[in-house]
């Protein structure tokens, strides 16, 4: 769209010229009109805090002609919403707020129906803490007694998106935000890119079904190039990924038109195919075997910390891994659990929609899970699906998670509008494209700063919450401290909802009812 208004520019002033010089003199009373549209087009496409502005010079200010409107349609997703649960348009706009460091209050009180099933909040205090006591930088470490290289992680951090999904341009924004906010930037299973690298933010590299980045010719597991981009220093964890919650069991997808010379170089693969990752490892085939991968992975890492990620499928396939842990003595450093409702990229209906355990539930399982084996104290957990919110933390953490993951939040950060173009190569604002001209218009030194602004003012945010229900540590928050209503006249906590079991519960008969048909199936020899 550049091109194309600078060949209007030049055509308008080129067409007026002509006819009011040998035809009709009024005509450069055109000029009067024409000329401050062209030079506010050439502004927009020189300024650097709007990409659509940039992209779409002129038209692009329409979309902020339309923010305007943004209360009456913040008001239709409330009054939309069927199920209790906010989706995130609703704080599409609280992200932008958060990003640009704007005021994010809303006047009026909850806007939500209180009494709809669904609906959820967390307890408050009498004896609040002041919450300028409390670190406003909360971190986790990450590594179990066999890891030699922990890493003190953020507890909100970027989830998965990788070069090839995203643009060079929305990488290097979400990394640099990483090393100016002090956070980790997942590289999703699209492989280390240059664009990772660049602006020396943490990394945690995730290698999945297609091994981008640690893959030989025939597309098998190759130990000399896991180690080569496993020992870079911005690599601080690395990431197994067996299923996401876009399209658990499904295997990723990037589009021919997406992929380019430079991609197919990074990925080891033909350029402009279809790039399909399987939906298994050719690593290994059984709870045992994974592991035992995972104490290769370790090895060839120097030390650093290894886990997996996985939307909760099976029950009994991820008791068959605590199983393996057990039987192996190989420990995860730790598990990021997806929830099903989670993913950016483009899926199949069916499979975005109806396949995948829910994070909450999901959580709590493995969670549950890991206690009942007596292995939650080797293993972190990652909470990954639709966290936007301070509440969104606040409400993974009470169900045993210990660090947090956002995709969709810090792709709003860089300035997506859900234009729901991502697997097109269209994407107006130049986050999910390839196109060199849609790029251009993402200013990599206005959204890292966003990026870093937005993880910041969604901490504090957090923190403040803990502090109103009278905690000054991560650790002591719980599933008493929130709640949700199950119908109109009734409501649980979570401890309710989601009822623990014993530590080491797992390890000796009889086992609790939940869990005593799952333990008959699982095995550290097969999934």
């Amino acid at each position: 769209m550049r091109n194309e208004f600078i060949v209007f520019s030049v055509l308008s002033l080129l067409i007026i010229g002509l006819v009011g010089y040998f035809l009709w003199q009024p005509m450069y009373w055109a000029l009067i009109v024409f000329l401050p549209i062209i030079l506010l087009g050439f502004y927009d496409m020189v300024q650097s805090k709007h990409a659509i502005m940039r992209n779409f010079p002129i038209l692009g200010r329409g979309r902020y002609v339309m923010e305007d409107l943004r209360p009456k349609i913040y008001q239709y997703f409330i009054e939309s919403n069927t199920n209790g649960t906010p989706i995130s348009r609703i704080y599409r706009n609280v992200v932008y707020q958060r990003a640009k460091k704007e005021l994010s209050t809303s006047p009026f009180g909850t806007e939500l129906d209180v009494y709809e099933e669904g609906y959820e909040w967390m307890n408050h205090s009498i004896a609040a803490k002041n919450h300028n006591d409390i670190d406003h930088h909360p971190t986790v470490r990450v590594g179990s007694s066999q890891c030699t290289q922990p890493y003190d992680c953020s507890i909100f951090n970027v989830s998965a998106m990788s070069f090839g999904s995203l643009s060079s341009a929305a990488i290097r924004a979400l990394n640099g935000g990483a090393k100016l906010g002090g956070f980790a930037h997942n590289t999703g299973e699209g492989g280390i890119s240059p664009y990772h690298l660049e602006l020396e933010g943490d990394l945690i590299w995730q290698v999945g079904t297609g091994y981008f980045g640690c893959r030989d010719k025939e597309g098998n597991f190759s130990p000399s190039l896991f180690t080569k981009n496993a020992s870079q220093p911005s690599v601080r964890m690395i990431e197994v990924k067996l299923s996401q919650g876009a399209k658990p069991g499904h295997g990723g997808i990037l589009p021919a038109k997406k992929n380019t010379k430079e991609i197919s170089l990074i990925r080891n693969v033909e350029q402009g195919t279809d790039v399909l990752s399987p939906p298994y490892h050719k690593a290994f085939n059984t709870p045992k075997g994974l592991l035992e991968f995972v104490g290769e992975l370790r090895k060839l890492s120097g030390g650093k910390p290894i886990g997996i990620k996985f939307c909760l499928g099976k029950k009994s396939e991820f008791v068959a891994i605590c199983k393996a842990m057990k039987s192996t003595g190989i420990y995860l450093d730790y598990i990021a659990v997806d929830g099903g409702e989670g993913g950016t990229g483009a899926a199949p209906i069916e499979f975005s929609n109806s396949v995948g355990t829910p994070l909450r539930e999901g959580l709590a399982f493995v969670y549950d899970t890991l206690v009942g084996f007596d292995l939650k104290k080797e293993v972190k957990l990652i909470a990954s699906g639709k966290i936007l919110t301070g509440f969104d933390i606040f409400r993974a953490l009470s169900l045993g998670a210990d660090i947090c993951y956002s995709a969709r939040g810090m792709m709003f950060a860089i300035g997506c509008i859900q234009a729901l173009e991502c697997n097109k190569n269209n994407c107006p604002t130049g986050v999910a494209t390839q196109d060199p001209e849609l790029v251009a218009g993402l200013i990599v030194s206005d959204k890292k700063v966003r990026v870093a602004n937005y993880h910041g003012e969604t901490i504090k945010s957090f923190i403040e919450l803990m502090a109103a229900a009278g905690f000054d540590d991560t650790k002591q928050i719980d599933r008493t401290a929130v709640n949700r209503r199950v119908s109109v006249h009734e409501s649980r906590a979570y401890d309710e909802l989601f009822p623990s079991i014993e530590k080491g519960a797992l390890l000796q008969t009889p086992y609790p009812a939940s869990y005593e048909r799952l333990m008959k199936l699982a095995t550290a020899e097969r999934f």
